[in-house]
């Protein structure tokens, strides 16, 4: 595995060792580099320094140009306006540098590893048991499954923990029913999966919500069921099980239809911190953090208050004895820093819990479990839209289930497949497998390719399309290069850094040279929205430079159609591996 650095990091040294040799009163200076229009790249940095040094930046930055060392890295530089350098860089450097990544073997592309890697713990898709996953609980999914992907291609060690909603007085009145209905979790001819488990669960939930309602008895005896289940009867604890079970046939079947691993030990629910909760609360109550308020246990802050001006409490356990939800987001905590050692703690939430857990965190800081060396970020995702700017609700008005979601997304996409099968030359089999790939895919990066904390417009037909920024588009992208690959004959890809390159593939090698200092500012600040507009522009530059540049004409050189063979290949594995960290797939024909 061979770490390669890109042009931009090796021309920013460079050019700090220069300002360094010329202006050696000015210390430790920051060229400003960045891309340009005007030419590959442009150093603002110096303007700053002479107002610091009262000098001519003009001058300065003649100084600063005539200490860069002679090499093959700068082809020219131009010194513009108040003493910004434009800088165009050699063809060979470009093409030297590309041909170093293609060759990481390590199938890296030479992006490196995080020079100071930790541990960090991901809070995402948080079903509740014995209730159907709906479009609200897609964004914390998807989101979350793409910065396992991207933290852990960057070298960050990874804890999942999904913190299922498994635990509360609604188990009193399903235990009960079971109890009292036995084998009513059994499956209508046997069946296991999880639809069928969905449907029992449904009918069980329904049929004892409606007992609950009516029967006065029932409702006594569910009430204590809940006793009997928070003191850990052993029947009750057993029963409470068989609806954990159930659910997690049913979470997986979702999770296996969006393309996404989830794993049973990193299920962590809330009954997993049950134990920690009494301790958590008296470690609070003995540090001051928490107080007693009308008999229940609060922690207050001064920036929170309510509409009537007065404090907001965070109630960690309440005036009965019950603990909140506090109470186990701290333990959480708490065990997350303390057992698994975890730097940084990321909950991938709705937004609208944001108050909730700028509490918790405050609360968890103050009892000393966060601190300078362990933080933890909210990771808030908005809301998904309908396309009338509303919620997105069903035409009755009621909750989408996600799975008829992604049942509808496959088949569209199915058939925009379909349509271009025959041409291909597809299989009914690899039609089916490309549109469930491109049906998820376009579900997925509609969503990635929003930053996390904006609602966006659910609408599959824009998702499906072929031309737009559309995980469809950067599908077909790559499904060309492959196609291109195949009809290349005895021609193979090779780098040819003696070559002087078009405009269109000097654009293209140049974004090609940034995959990994895209993935390093999207890990750093969790922004998996950045990697989806790289790619889509990686796609862009492609199809400018197929308009301009044949890659397999009679009329090139041998050596022009292995370069160029070379940079589209190379496209076509970033592609793949960008995709990939959002956890979507790449079909080789399509």
């Amino acid at each position: 595995m061979a770490s390669v650095p890109s042009l931009a990091s090796t021309l920013q040294q460079q050019l700090a060792d220069a300002l360094t040799a010329a202006l050696p009163d000015a210390g430790t200076a920051d060229p400003l580099l960045r891309r340009s229009d005007r030419a590959d790249f442009q150093a603002n940095g110096i303007l700053a320094l002479a107002k610091k040094l009262k000098g001519n930046p003009r001058d300065l930055a003649g100084q600063v140009t005539a200490a860069l060392p002679a090499g093959e890295l700068i082809k020219d530089i131009e010194v513009s306006g108040p003493g910004f350098l434009n800088i165009t860089l050699t063809d060979k450097a470009i093409v030297e540098t590309l041909a170093a990544r293609s060759a990481d073997d390590g199938g890296r592309l030479g992006v490196p590893l995080r020079a100071e890697a930790g541990t960090t713990v991901i809070d995402y898709a948080q079903p509740n048991v014995a209730k159907e996953m709906h479009v609200g609980h897609l964004r914390s999914a998807v989101i979350g499954d793409a910065m396992v992907r991207i933290l852990e291609f960057t070298g960050e060690d990874v804890v999942r923990r999904h913190h299922i909603g498994d635990w509360g007085t609604q188990f009193g009145m399903l235990i009960q029913y079971l109890i009292e209905h036995p084998g009513a979790l059994k499956h209508e001819g046997g069946a296991s999966d999880g639809e069928a488990a969905m449907s029992t669960l449904n009918r069980v939930y329904k049929e004892s919500r409606a007992l609950f309602d009516s029967d006065e008895e029932f409702k006594a005896r569910s009430r204590d069921r809940v006793v009997a289940l928070q003191a850990g009867d052993p029947q009750t604890l057993e029963l409470w099980q068989g609806f954990v079970d159930e659910s997690k046939i049913y979470f997986h079947s979702v999770f296996d239809k969006l393309d996404m691993e989830i794993r049973d030990p990193d299920i962590v629910g809330e009954s997993g911190y049950n134990d920690m909760l009494e301790e958590t609360c008296r470690i609070l109550e003995e540090t001051g953090v928490a107080v007693r308020s009308e008999g229940a246990l609060c922690v207050f802050f001064d920036d929170v208050k309510g509409p009537d001006g007065n404090k907001v409490p965070l109630i960690v356990k309440k005036t009965n004895g019950g603990y909140g939800y506090a109470a186990t987001d701290l333990s959480a905590i708490r065990n997350r820093v303390q057992d698994l050692k975890a730097d940084t703690l990321v909950y991938v939430v709705d937004a609208r819990q944001s108050l909730h857990f700028k509490m918790v965190f405050e609360t968890a800081r103050r009892a000393g479990w966060l601190n300078e060396d362990v933080r933890a970020v909210q990771l808030a995702f908005g809301t998904v839209l309908g396309k009338d700017g509303k919620p997105f609700k069903t035409r009755e008005g009621e909750t989408v289930r996600l799975e008829d979601l992604l049942d509808e997304a496959v088949g569209r996409a199915t058939a925009v497949v379909r349509e271009k099968a025959e041409k291909v030359g597809l299989t009914e089999d690899e039609i089916v497998e490309n549109g469930r790939y491109v049906g998820i895919g376009a579900v997925k990066y509609a969503d990635l390719s929003t930053s996390a904390v904006r609602d966006y417009k659910f609408d599959l037909d824009q998702m499906v399309s072929l031309n737009g920024d559309t995980s469809v588009y950067l599908q077909y992208a790559y499904a060309r290069i492959q196609s291109i690959l195949r009809k290349a004959g005895d021609a193979v890809p090779a780098a040819h850094p003696e070559l002087a390159l078009a405009p269109a593939e000097r654009a293209l090698g140049l974004h090609l040279d940034q995959f990994g200092e895209v993935l390093g500012e999207v890990a750093a600040g969790y922004e998996p929205h950045k990697l989806a507009a790289y790619l889509y522009q990686l796609a862009s530059h492609l199809t400018t430079f197929y308009d301009q540049c044949q890659v397999l004409s009679p009329d090139n050189a041998p050596e022009v159609v292995e370069n160029r063979l070379f940079l589209v290949d190379l496209t076509a594995r970033t592609l793949h591996q960008g995709m990939a960290l959002l956890g979507i797939r790449t079909p080789e024909r399509l």
